[in-house]
């Protein structure tokens, strides 16, 4: 089963390092978060990658142009005229497709324009900037078993304040901390997908996570898969801190290999 991940985005909201990169470039201990993201679906055996591309898209190209090399201990001979020859090899069983799906175009036109190196099979999708602790073939059989067109990961976002009750007279009936329990879920990426889902992108200008997304809830073909565990997105420069704390201490709930 093929992983598209949206890559394409500009990142505004963490310009202190997008503007000289892709967000999904953007460096988590050495490597970039799309690298994080894949090495998880890497983990429960899913090694086929399509990348959605689109603004600085020759950064996330050139690092997979030398990534071979770079995972590699290699001897140049330059009086055999450059003859190089590859001893160890550390890089992963990936084949990563790298699509330019333009600088301006919306997270459902992005899927629709690689529909043709998806074909008409079952596939996975999230987005270049998220990683967590899910069990993706869990997540797989969950799909399958509910023979629905879609299936989303379904977080709960944790609130950073506090949290107040009010009654019906507009009186503060409880001051306490929040808990899991005060926060509705979000769609955290990590989806499946049938082909069928394409009928439902009209073109570039398609969000996904409108008129798709919101059509297949209708049709009763959309299902959430709860997921109870970690959870982050790199939206912001805090994030991205969080992230890189995480990963320095050795407690990075996301390194599952």
């Amino acid at each position: 089963m093929k992983v598209v991940i949206l890559a394409g985005g500009f990142g505004t909201r963490i310009s202190e390092e997008s503007h000289l990169k892709p967000k999904p470039m953007i460096e988590i201990g050495g490597m970039p978060i799309l690298w994080h993201i894949m090495k998880t679906y890497s983990h429960f055996g899913f090694n086929e990658f399509i990348i959605c591309c689109g603004y600085m898209q020759h950064s996330i190209k050139e690092f997979f142009a030398d990534y071979y090399l770079h995972r590699s201990d290699v001897t140049f001979d330059f009086s055999s005229g450059g003859e190089m020859t590859v001893h160890n090899n550390f890089s992963e069983p990936w084949k990563v497709t790298l699509v330019d799906t333009g600088l301006n175009t919306m997270t459902g036109g992005r899927v629709k324009r690689v529909q043709k190196y998806i074909g008409d099979e079952t596939f996975m999708l999230t987005y270049g900037d998220g990683v967590a602790d899910v069990d993706i073939n869990k997540l797989v059989e969950f799909h399958k078993e509910s023979g629905r067109m879609a299936t989303l990961t379904a977080i709960r976002l944790n609130q950073r304040f506090g949290v107040i009750d009010i009654d019906e007279t507009d009186a503060v009936s409880e001051f306490r901390e929040k808990t899991a329990q005060d926060s509705g879920f979000i769609n955290g990426g990590y989806m499946v997908l049938e082909p069928e889902i394409f009928d439902l992108i009209e073109g570039d200008s398609t969000v996904f996570e409108k008129y798709p997304l919101e059509q297949a809830a209708k049709m009763g073909q959309l299902g959430a898969y709860k997921h109870d565990g970690f959870w982050q997105c790199m939206d912001t420069l805090r994030d991205k801190q969080l992230l890189e704390k995480l990963w320095a201490e050795n407690t990075a709930p996301w390194k599952l290999w």
